[in-house]
């Protein structure tokens, strides 16, 4: 069984950790009916008592936990995601290559990041930092992974653009399909001196030094790197 992706919760904060067990309830006695939607955002705030800030962190953490599923355009849907959803972006892994995933993720990262830098809020960039150290503290590839897309998904929503996001979804939901089936050189978890640490950690400063071009630059390099990792497997730590 996977580990916490939430060890001990002590990043989470204790308006995250009020708002998630409020959620964990609203859940437990939740009637899914057909299409088990749940109600909007705005809708859960007023329900659970919590603020919008408070409600994505924890609809991300069970997320996660696989107790809910996400979908650009449709909403929030109770339970493990569909096996028609799941088919749908298995599909397109199989016929996509892990470069054309690559290629596409340095022609649509780089931009959001630099549109992060302009637009993120306080939140965006806490659960950007806070994916980052959790991400430091996995200790399995799957528990870093788990944090490494909340990380990318933090900066996309930083772009406060819904059209770019559902691109990012999309993309990413391909790429976590790739990434959950790779061979790892280490099968323990990517050690202290992981290479992706220190280049996320410089797209954070840049996104909350509010520099577009350094941003941008930042995202970019950390892809190219994981770019040759890819083609140089013999190369990762």
């Amino acid at each position: 069984m996977d580990n916490d992706p939430n060890p001990a919760g002590k990043s989470f904060g204790s308006d995250g950790n009020a708002a998630y067990t409020q959620l964990q309830a609203f859940l437990a006695q939740f009637d899914a009916g057909v299409e088990g939607r749940l109600p909007p955002e705005r809708d859960l705030c007023q329900m659970l008592g919590v603020s919008r800030g408070a409600l994505r962190k924890a609809l991300a953490q069970a997320e996660a936990q696989g107790r809910i599923w996400r979908h650009v355009g449709k909403g929030t849907f109770f339970g493990p995601r569909s096996a028609a959803e799941e088919t749908e972006q298995s599909g397109i892994a199989l016929l996509a290559s892990p470069i054309e995933v690559l290629r596409a993720r340095l022609l649509l990262e780089p931009m959001l990041a630099r549109e992060a830098a302009l637009h993120a809020s306080v939140a965006d960039i806490q659960e950007m930092t806070t994916s980052l150290q959790n991400g430091q503290r996995a200790d399995s590839w799957r528990q870093y992974e788990t944090w490494d897309n909340r990380f990318h998904r933090a900066i996309a929503n930083g772009t406060r653009n819904r059209v770019l996001l559902m691109m990012f979804d999309n993309l990413n939901n391909v790429r976590r399909t790739m990434a959950w089936a790779r061979q790892r050189a280490n099968p323990d978890g990517p050690p202290p001196d992981h290479h992706s640490f220190a280049e996320h950690a410089r797209i954070v400063a840049a996104i909350g030094a509010r520099n577009p071009a350094k941003s941008e630059k930042a995202m970019r390099d950390h892809l190219e790197t994981v770019t040759r990792k890819l083609l140089h497997p013999e190369t990762e730590m």
